[in-house]
């Protein structure tokens, strides 16, 4: 359903189930999925594509090139998943040549203000609260919740169940399942909380708190401590996402902050 007050280019594609609100712009290769609510003075850019039932609140922009100067007018997308919740204001670039594709993932919420910028990868189940800013090409890992007003620097990446307080500064890698707090930004403890929530067993918070114990608690440097982890800790999913992604990590991982 369209208000007459919108604008929906011809060429655009929704799906039967749409309500689309007055003042409403809708451009050309767009495609939004049925049961998907358009709060009004939302402008929806070329490249997007929206997900079922999912809620844009007013004012919110997705889509818009990339507010990168490499930006040649490349044929890119941004993404969202079905379910999400996009509130006011919020706005989600879409891809530059890096990853061609700026993705946020499905039963999200992106609280007023956000910013999601070109090329990052926000998973599904995250919360991000108001006001967060994604520099270019992070990513947001499943079940992470990011406190509001944090800043997140351009390559980081946030892993999966982590929690960030608010008003963070981030320019390093949060590994999976720890909490993340303090300035500089460091290791605060396992996210014992969230995780029960999402029922994982007190065994497993135990092993994850023992992984983090190994990395952060012994006096070693990461390379001793997977070492060590690997010897002596049974190998099991959490242990090989923690392992892998501090392997992986291109900024370094965040530290214990003393005191």
């Amino acid at each position: 359903m369209k208000q007459p007050l919108a604008y929906v280019h011809p060429a655009a594609k929704l799906a039967p189930g749409v309500v689309v609100d007055p003042f409403v712009t809708i451009d050309q290769n767009v495609e939004i999925g049925e049961g998907t609510r358009i709060g009004s003075n939302v402008t929806i850019l070329e490249g997007t594509r929206i997900g079922k039932n999912c809620t844009i609140f007013p004012g919110a922009v997705v889509g818009a090139i990339p507010q990168d100067l490499k930006f040649n007018g490349e044929d890119t997308l941004a993404i969202i998943g079905d379910n999400t919740t996009l509130r006011e204001f919020v706005t989600v670039n879409r891809g530059t040549a890096a990853r061609g594709r700026t993705v946020v993932g499905s039963n999200t919420l992106i609280m007023a203000y956000s910013h999601v910028a070109h090329d990052c990868i926000v998973g599904d189940n995250v919360i991000i609260s108001n006001a967060t800013q994604l520099a270019g090409e992070v990513i947001v890992d499943d079940y992470a919740v990011i406190g509001g007003g944090s800043l997140v620097h351009q390559f980081c990446h946030i892993g999966a169940h982590v929690m960030l307080q608010g008003g963070a500064l981030v320019n390093k890698d949060i590994p999976p399942f720890v909490k993340a707090a303090r300035e500089p930004i460091s290791y605060t403890g396992i996210n014992s909380v969230g995780l029960r929530r999402r029922n994982f067993s007190s065994e497993t918070i135990r092993e994850i708190q023992e992984i983090y114990r190994y990395l952060y608690m012994n006096g070693m440097n990461i390379s001793e401590a997977i070492e060590r982890i690997e010897e002596e800790l049974p190998a099991t999913k959490e242990r090989d996402e923690i392992l892998q992604f501090v392997r992986n990590s291109k900024r370094g991982v965040i530290t214990l902050r003393n005191g």
